[in-house]
């Protein structure tokens, strides 16, 4: 089922996307109330740098998945909109994901075991691939439910993710119960892959199944056409995913578990809400900018009128939260963590930067631009990388909240340059 494109003329172009970001409203506060949750056990209940070490592992896991999650399935978004459920074509994109997420996870199960700098055993590695993969194929699940326009089943298996996570944390973590923190990890990494399940119900009641016992070897033509946007993970994968995670084990060895647990603190209440407004770029934003990608006018004007919307809404919404910084911090963490108020200032400026040029960056992967796409984030990771050799010298922990907000303030500053300028350029070609 083709995905709604918004009016040109007789509806705002805005309109529809505040719609169906409502619409993704009850997965969202689902996904974010079990981000919290589980913040907040590991916070309060794990040793000192418990929350750090959370987030380096929600970091690899991240890493493994973002081949297939960032790249293959926006790719599969795109392709299979317009299809219908069950068709040869569709049956073909659908097959041609499922190849390139297996090679993807092959991939990352070496890489995974192959990691010398990883402090863990062969078995929980293992259990880590066999989470990864779990991931992988309910992820691949929700995006055929989300291409075929199920918004409601998808965020259906949203909640039931989060749900599922938050129980295996809260099993091993809490009052009279004390597991070891890496098994509380590891069944967090299975917990959440065991969507699965439901989301092969949905999947099913939905119809985005409907016609696969009849295989259909994958096309060279589909594999190229998502090969392009697993080329643009592969720079989320070098220049974003591990980036992080080695920014985070430098902070570590530089200022230990406890207060790197602290600059942990305003980079997880970033991340609580930054999977809300990813959410919702990419459940609803995406693939109506992806639907307009042969129509560059309205495609420029739905662009533009919501980012004229996000702009004052996140600025709202990130004022709210810090002036709330004093009841939020132990609320979500622990008492201990509140020294994290320092740094959210600059903290939350990054994040509003971020979030903007992600809008422009959406475009770039609607049009499948995938050199112009890999060059903005290698120019983003050699900045924040100079950025921080610099700043956290010179400020400790404050200077790696300080880089990422000039970064993503450059960032902005660039593509909202670019994007004016393209667009002078096709009124003066028009």
């Amino acid at each position: 089922m083709p995905l709604p494109v918004p009016p040109a003329r007789a509806v705002p172009a805005w309109r529809s996307f505040v719609r169906g970001a409502l619409g993704t409203g009850v997965g969202l506060v689902a996904r974010a109330a079990g981000a919290i949750a589980v913040g907040k056990l590991v916070a309060t209940h794990a040793p000192a740098g418990g929350l750090t070490l959370l987030a380096q592992v929600q970091a690899v896991m991240a890493l493994l998945t973002t081949l297939p999650i960032d790249g293959t399935h926006v790719g599969l978004v795109k392709y299979l909109a317009p299809l219908r459920p069950g068709g040869r074509r569709y049956r073909a994109w659908l097959g041609a994901a499922g190849a390139l997420n297996a090679a993807a996870l092959a991939l990352g199960a070496a890489v995974l075991f192959l990691w010398p700098g990883l402090a863990a055993s062969p078995g929980q590695r293992a259990i880590l691939v066999a989470g990864v993969a779990l991931n992988t194929a309910q992820a691949f699940l929700g995006t055929a439910l989300l291409a075929a326009g199920r918004l409601r089943a998808y965020v259906g298996l949203a909640v039931a993710t989060a749900a599922l996570g938050t129980a295996a944390v809260a099993a091993g973590l809490g009052p009279g119960r004390s597991w070891p923190l890496p098994t509380v990890l590891l069944a967090y990494a299975v917990g959440q892959g065991l969507a699965v399940v439901p989301a092969l119900v949905m999947a099913g009641r939905a119809g985005v199944l409907r016609g696969l016992g009849r295989w259909v070897a994958p096309s060279r033509a589909a594999l190229r056409g998502l090969a392009q946007f697993g080329l643009m993970a592969v720079g989320n994968v070098v220049f974003g995913r591990a980036v992080d995670v080695a920014v985070r084990a430098a902070l570590l060895a530089r200022f230990g578990p406890a207060r790197t647990d602290v600059w942990q603190a305003a980079a997880k209440l970033s991340d609580n809400y930054t999977m809300v407004v990813a959410a919702v770029l990419s459940s609803v934003f995406y693939p109506q900018l992806a639907a307009l990608v042969g129509r560059p006018a309205a495609a420029r004007a739905y662009l533009s009128g919501v980012l004229v919307v996000l702009a004052p809404a996140l600025a709202a919404a990130l004022g709210a939260v810090f002036l709330a910084r004093d009841w939020l911090l132990p609320l979500f963490f622990a008492p201990r963590l509140l020294a994290a108020r320092a740094l959210l200032a600059p903290q939350m400026l990054g994040d509003w930067a971020k979030f903007l040029s992600w809008v422009f960056i959406f475009q770039l992967t609607a049009q499948a631009r995938t050199g112009r796409y890999v060059a903005v984030q290698a120019a983003s990771a050699v900045l924040y990388a100079g950025l921080l050799a610099g700043l956290v010298p010179a400020l400790g922990l404050a200077g790696a909240v300080w880089a990422h907000a000039l970064r993503y303030g450059a960032l902005l500053l660039g593509c909202g340059f670019f994007w004016l300028r393209s667009g002078r350029d096709e009124l003066g070609q028009g």
